[in-house]
């Protein structure tokens, strides 16, 4: 399974807690083992992942012809449907060549042509990934093939039809829920919530509601094989662990009227709206109701939507709102500008590292005290 950076220890846990061991793990990704079937299940429960990655091949490849013989070794004919279609996608780190779109057009030369010697015909390729993707490992002479069961990343829940500015993408989002320690017992707070995508998320992981639940395709329902009413078994078990409703409350807020439309729609489309407490106003205007929880923010922070010197006060004014008006919470500020960030003038208990797109971002963590921290030690 792949990540984002910074994610693989939230996609451990989720991996732990399927009931699956954890083989290997990397900065972008944790190895495990288990079937087709087990590979499906992931694709419709996991959160915080990006792709689910089915090995079926190892080989040693010290260039591309190499390569080229141990892929066409590979009985296709037993994988991809002779009507079917598929595209290459690839990591190459090898000092065989300098461009691994030369490594992909090997991988599907070998592909076509192994169709062509035994059938006279062969399935389409191109770029689309909406069908049978196939992923190329090539690291100096280690090679390893893998279907992507995927497809299109998990990210791409189905619900998110109104984007807003910047958005996080959802498995980022779900994993920065999950940095939080939130559970659905505490309320659940999200200023600046833009298109929804942090309070929808909570909502989903409050219901057990599976992440894509929504999605209508994947990689390895084009396979050769693939038997739908495994998939629709899978769907239905985890619907009926599924909760109809939340034991808290979350609140999401965003001072623009399109954000708040954008969100509701969004949340409309995932099936929670009703369970999401919008309303327009200002940050520091959001209700905090008693009985603590967690408050979570991702704020413009100028890598791509202005310059910092306008977002300094917002980020001093995120200071004042936490100390004086959400005591008894944790508080929890998402940002990639360690600059602004200076500006909230509070004291991090934590800052966890997590990558937003090519932006190292950080997640700060905040202990709210009511009264002054000195009487809340004791």
């Amino acid at each position: 399974m792949t990540c984002s950076r910074g994610v693989d220890a939230y996609l451990e846990q989720e991996i732990a807690s399927l009931g699956f061991s954890v083989l290997a793990q990397t900065r972008t990704g944790v190895e495990t083992e288990g079937s087709m079937k087990d590979a499906m299940d992931m694709n419709l429960h996991l959160r915080t992942g990006l792709r689910v990655l089915f090995r079926i091949a190892e080989f040693t490849a010290l260039d591309p012809e190499a390569l080229y013989r141990e892929v066409s070794a590979i009985a296709w004919e037993e994988i991809i449907p002779i009507a079917g279609y598929f595209s290459i996608t690839s990591t190459v780190e090898t000092p065989s060549i300098d461009n691994s779109r030369y490594a992909n057009q090997r991988c599907k030369d070998a592909i076509a042509d192994r169709f062509m010697k035994k059938f006279g015909s062969r399935p389409n390729s191109g770029p689309e990934r909406g069908k049978i993707v196939i992923h190329l490992h090539w690291k100096g002479d280690a090679g390893a093939v893998y279907i992507d069961t995927s497809g299109e990343p998990l990210s791409k829940r189905a619900y998110r039809k109104v984007p807003w500015k910047a958005p996080l993408h959802e498995a980022l989002a779900a994993a920065l829920v999950m940095a939080t320690g939130w559970h659905d017992e505490c309320t659940f707070i999200n200023p600046f919530c833009g298109s929804g995508t942090l309070a929808i998320e909570a909502a989903l992981m409050g219901l057990n509601r599976p992440a894509a639940i929504l999605r209508e395709n994947f990689g390895f329902m084009h396979l050769k094989g693939y038997r739908p009413e495994v998939w629709n078994d899978l769907r239905a078990g985890a619907k009926r662990r599924t909760k109809n409703r939340l034991g808290s409350r979350i609140i999401a807020t965003d001072i623009s009227n399109e954000a708040i439309d954008a969100a509701r729609r969004n949340a409309r489309t995932a099936g929670v709206e009703h369970l999401i407490e919008f309303g327009r106003s200002d940050f520091a205007d959001t209700e905090i109701p008693g009985g603590g929880g967690v408050l979570l923010m991702n704020p413009e922070y100028g890598e791509r939507m202005g310059k910092n010197a306008d977002l300094e006060q917002v980020y001093r004014r995120i200071g004042d709102f936490l100390k004086q008006k959400c005591g008894g919470y944790r508080g929890y500020v998402f940002t990639g500008n360690a600059d602004l960030a200076k500006k909230i003038g509070l004291r991090t208990s934590r800052k966890l590292p997590f990558f937003n797109g090519p932006i190292e971002c950080r997640l700060l963590e905040y202990q709210l005290y009511k009264g002054s921290r000195k009487d809340n030690m004791g």
